[in-house]
């Protein structure tokens, strides 16, 4: 991995204009990412664009005062056409920033992905793919140590800080080792303060998200002798709670709340079809399944996208597999 930076930190002295994005519906860990590497790259003196295909929640906003992020529209595919290099962060798949994926490809753009998932699909130039972190924002720490640990200064010790801590479950996953503590522990002595970044991302919620999941844990169901839960949201839930697919993070965290439920599923009802966010526990590979409809991720975290089926018939399959599976 060490050559993979080596060659990394070359493509980066080489180029002198930036594009990054990263996958739909973005987290903190793919957000704080971005912002974290645009900084690292500015304050080398390039030129950085941050380009995503979903609005920034409002939770996490506080990452994009650190560096401004651009919603994608057609008037911003000169800046991906004539990008020096563009950059993919949190995602290795195509698929997941599909509005700009065409013109990306149009693009003479150096293409470098920067990712822990697995099954990665070929679209890149360069890939420094460690699928053994628990977050993106851990490898670019590593990336960045790896050159220079005094670039990454405070505000960017503040996105990385937000990604591992979010995508860790806030330390609790199973990737989160010693190395990761060590990590965050190196950040916080940078002047992160982590319970400014906690109360951020999970106490400046409206209280509508508070209804949405009153209405969420309602709608709990168990399948299969109690080892899965899954819990399905129409789209008339967020409308009656003023809420979105966005405010439906971190929810996955109460099907597997449950005594004996080994796999945990979310559905939500899109316009075009259905989302589905899979978790599993120890040595359950659940990316199996979401790879089986199309996605993918990590061993126990995965996700998918079911286009053009309703929510019941979206639930029915999905359970369906998943008990095969088990």
């Amino acid at each position: 991995m060490n050559e993979h930076f080596s060659q990394l930190h070359d493509i980066f002295r080489s180029k002198q204009s930036f594009v990054i994005t990263t996958h739909v519906n973005p987290d903190a860990d793919a957000i704080g990412s971005e912002v974290a590497l645009a900084l690292y790259l500015k304050a080398k003196g390039k030129d950085v664009l941050i380009i995503n295909q979903s609005e920034t929640p409002d939770h996490l906003k506080f990452l994009t005062s650190l560096f401004p992020v651009h919603l994608y529209n057609g008037n911003l595919d000169y800046h991906i056409l004539h990008a020096e290099c563009f950059c993919v962060v949190d995602t290795n798949s195509p698929k997941r920033f599909s509005a700009m994926a065409e013109t990306v490809r149009k693009s003479n753009a150096f293409k470098v992905c920067i990712d822990h998932h697995l099954e990665h699909e070929p679209f890149a130039d360069f890939y420094v793919i460690d699928t053994d972190v628990p977050a993106a924002s851990e490898l670019l720490y590593r990336i960045f140590s790896s050159e220079n640990p005094d670039a990454i200064t405070e505000p960017i010790a503040r996105a990385l800080y937000a990604g591992i801590m979010t995508d860790t479950g806030s330390f609790k996953f199973p990737k989160t080792d010693p190395e990761t503590h060590t990590i965050t522990a190196d950040l916080l002595k940078r002047g992160v303060d982590p319970y400014s970044v906690y109360q951020s991302i999970y106490e400046s919620g409206e209280i509508n998200k508070l209804h949405l999941l009153g209405k969420a844990l309602e709608r709990i169901e168990l399948h299969h002798n109690g080892k899965i839960a899954s819990m399905a949201l129409p789209r008339t839930v967020f409308a009656e709670t003023g809420t979105n697919e966005s405010d439906v993070d971190n929810m996955t965290q109460y099907v597997l709340s449950i005594k004996d439920v080994v796999v945990g599923l979310v559905f939500v009802e899109l316009a075009d079809g259905v989302k589905v966010s899979f978790r599993s526990k120890g040595d359950i590979a659940i990316n199996s399944v979401a790879k089986h409809f199309g996605g993918g991720g990590h061993k126990n975290a995965s996700g998918a996208r079911l286009k053009n089926i309703g929510l019941l018939d979206a639930v029915a399959l999905v359970i369906e597999k998943t008990k095969e599976a088990l």
